[in-house]
């Protein structure tokens, strides 16, 4: 319990130092999704969901990118850099996540804050890593919406684009549990977003 409210003030401290990013809230978030898996246990579902700035980041051939693409589905913004092993131990089990859920209402997307956009593809060709469709931040315009002091670090978007929740640091997303999660993670906000349509 210390070392989660360590985290939260951790997390929160930088927000408010940047103008309150955080501090539009959304809706209340109700009952969290039970039955989290143990290795999620450093995962924190947020009580209301946040709204965030709206940044742009690009693709690997330099294209604007936006979470807006994903609208009406749940995004995972996870964060990367080739300096940082390990992401590069992570990004495998979770290419394979990404293989699983497909078809699903759940959108994986890799985001590289590496300074050089350059140096990013050969990397991914480098370590045979099929993340193609990777965005990159050079300019960390994702400190708009979440510090990015802590890599990996996965973010966690509803399908309106609102934060709801997030898990900074390393995670095998190879355990067999978590995918289930996922999709009740999904299902709930997916439910709530028509909910909010409908008011």
């Amino acid at each position: 319990m210390r070392s989660y409210l360590l985290l939260c003030l951790a997390l929160l401290l930088p927000l408010s130092a940047q103008g309150g990013i955080m501090q539009h809230k959304a809706y209340h978030t109700g009952e969290p999704v039970p039955n989290k898996p143990m290795i999620m246990r450093e995962f924190v579902e947020m009580q209301h969901a946040r709204k965030v700035a709206k940044v742009t980041f690009a693709d690997l051939q330099g294209n604007p990118k936006t979470l807006a693409e994903y609208q009406g589905r749940l995004v995972l913004l996870n964060l990367w850099a080739s300096w940082c092993p390990p992401c590069l131990r992570e990004m495998p089990a979770l290419a394979k996540l990404r293989s699983k859920l497909q078809g699903s209402s759940i959108q994986i997307v890799p985001l590289s804050i590496d300074e050089d956009p350059a140096a990013v593809a050969p990397f991914l060709a480098k370590h045979e890593l099929k993340l193609d469709d990777s965005w990159i931040d050079s300019k960390k315009e994702i400190e708009k919406i979440m510090p990015a002091n802590v890599v990996p670090a996965t973010y966690v978007f509803d399908p309106n684009g609102n934060l709801v929740g997030f898990i900074r640091g390393y995670l095998d997303w190879d355990d067999p549990d978590i995918a289930d999660y996922l999709l009740r993670f999904a299902a709930k906000y997916q439910t709530l977003a028509q909910s909010k349509a409908k008011q």
